[in-house]
């Protein structure tokens, strides 16, 4: 394992506390997923070592009460720097919002060629609409026109018929009615 990184019982039993005590100072870290070693174990990193032994040692005063006056004053610049600590956090803040800002700028981008896209399948699904449309019409009209012609040649047959002798008439009538079967005969 590495020198930097410790595991919380090793850093407990560095400071001579639990690793109760260290779980309680760890929850005052900014939220972030923890590392974890190659055993699925949290290890924390040098700042954040630092910044738990500023607590503990602040609550505890015993080491500070034993020793002498200059031996506290390079505690005091050992001591872990809770603004530094910040910046850091700060600092991957902001380049997790940079590279989710490129990724949303991105998502829009595509979503802009999506709507555009949208756009032109419906204009052309409107152009085709309006061709059957006109389609529909000039077929009305040339079935309108048909009928029409259908109509004339018919009136024309009836004045034909109209003008020949009843005989022939009787005689056409005959021929275009069905012939009955001998089955056919009770109904």
């Amino acid at each position: 394992m590495s020198e930097e990184l410790k595991t919380i019982k090793e850093l407990a039993d560095e400071l001579g506390v639990s690793k109760q005590a260290i779980q309680y100072h760890i929850k005052s870290l900014t939220k972030k997923n923890r590392q974890t070693n190659d055993k699925g174990v949290t290890v924390l990193s040098a700042i954040e070592q630092d910044f738990i032994r500023g607590r503990v040692d602040s609550q505890t005063n015993k080491k500070k009460a034993n020793e002498p006056t200059n031996k506290r004053q390079t505690d005091k610049q050992k001591e872990p720097n809770i603004n530094q600590y910040l910046l850091n956090e700060i600092e991957e803040v902001k380049k997790n919002r940079d590279k989710q800002l490129a990724v949303k700028d991105k998502q829009i981008e595509n979503k802009d060629i999506q709507i555009a896209q949208m756009q032109n399948l419906l204009d052309q699904q409107q152009r085709l609409a309006l061709q059957d449309k006109k389609l529909l019409e000039e077929y009305k009209a040339e079935n309108d026109n048909l009928k029409a012609l259908n109509m004339s040649s018919q009136d024309t047959k009836e004045e034909q018929a109209n003008n020949q002798p009843q005989e022939v008439q009787n005689e056409v009538e005959k021929a275009t009615e069905p012939l009955r079967k001998w089955w056919q005969i009770w109904k």
